[in-house]
């Protein structure tokens, strides 16, 4: 299988003539399936091991645009072991199937939210944190990388500063209880002229991604919330919430930072709780 794989790179390198950092992309999705799948003949394939693969790995907290690059990494390599006689049948067209790569995450609902945001214990400095994290996360909606990156300065009275993809800079409402929260825990945090970060670990260091998605995944059990969450879960809530709330959708864009209107499309599809509300409230019929 190893042959195949060092083939289809070389395919990619040489051929389509990708960047390093994209073929590299490719190699670690592939290899990552076939190690997971204990994958190490051609005839091992089969589209059920994809799915147990990528459900696996969305049950880990995976976001769904990660989900969504691992499937097109395979896809590719699928369409290639075809073209090469490697495999007899194409097995890239089941990947169009639409009901099936639904990989939107899991959606909190307001009453989740609200028990998720009031676990952490204020009177602690930890717990004061953590729960200005979750505000912060859930009241703006921006990324978890974006939130690890963001310093004391970057906090102004009614609103953050966020750097977000490509170094685009944008300004992102945040409201009182969010700010409150923040207040809350600086004024907890030890004074420290040497760290500028805003969030910090319980080390006094910047904190990390993945203390923040363990620490989500904690609460969300001391809960009860049987949802697989993550940061990104609090994001995507946001946009679907706003939506459902009578948001435009040009406004929910801008406060993510998508560059594409189609990418805040993908993460705001309506509740079918909402579209049973609208269809009672304004069907002729009903």
């Amino acid at each position: 299988m190893q042959k195949w794989l060092s083939d289809f790179i070389s395919y990619l390198r040489s051929e389509k003539g990708l960047a390093k950092a994209s073929i590299q992309a490719y190699q670690n999705d592939i290899q990552q399936f076939l190690n997971h799948s204990a994958i190490h003949e051609v005839a091992h394939l089969n589209f059920e091991k994809v799915t147990h693969f990528l459900s696996t790995l969305k049950q880990e907290g995976y976001a769904s645009s990660s989900l969504a690059r691992k499937l097109i990494s395979l896809k590719v390599f699928f369409q290639f072991l075809f073209r090469e006689k490697g495999l007899k049948e194409d097995m890239a067209h089941y990947f169009d199937t639409p009901r099936l790569w639904q990989l939107i995450p899991e959606v909190l609902t307001y009453k989740e939210v609200e028990c998720l945001l009031h676990l952490p214990d204020p009177d602690t400095l930890q717990g004061a944190r953590d729960r200005a994290i979750l505000e912060v996360l859930y009241g703006s909606g921006i990324r978890v990388s974006e939130l690890c990156h963001l310093d004391l300065y970057d906090v102004e009275d009614t609103s953050l500063r966020v750097m977000g993809k490509g170094g685009k800079e944008r300004q992102v409402p945040l409201g009182k209880k969010a700010i409150q929260a923040i207040d809350h825990y600086l004024c907890k945090r030890l004074a420290d002229a040497e760290e500028k970060a805003l969030f910090l670990s319980n080390r006094g260091k910047r904190i990390e991604r993945i203390s923040i998605w363990k620490m989500i995944k904690k609460y969300a059990k001391e809960g009860g919330i049987q949802k697989t969450i993550s940061p990104h879960t609090l994001r995507h809530s946001f946009a679907t919430h706003l939506l459902e709330n009578g948001a435009d959708l040009r406004i929910i864009q801008e406060m993510l930072g998508h560059a594409s209107i189609a990418t805040t499309d993908r993460y705001t599809h309506i509740s079918p709780g909402r579209l049973k509300e609208v269809f009672v409230r304004h069907h002729l019929r009903n």
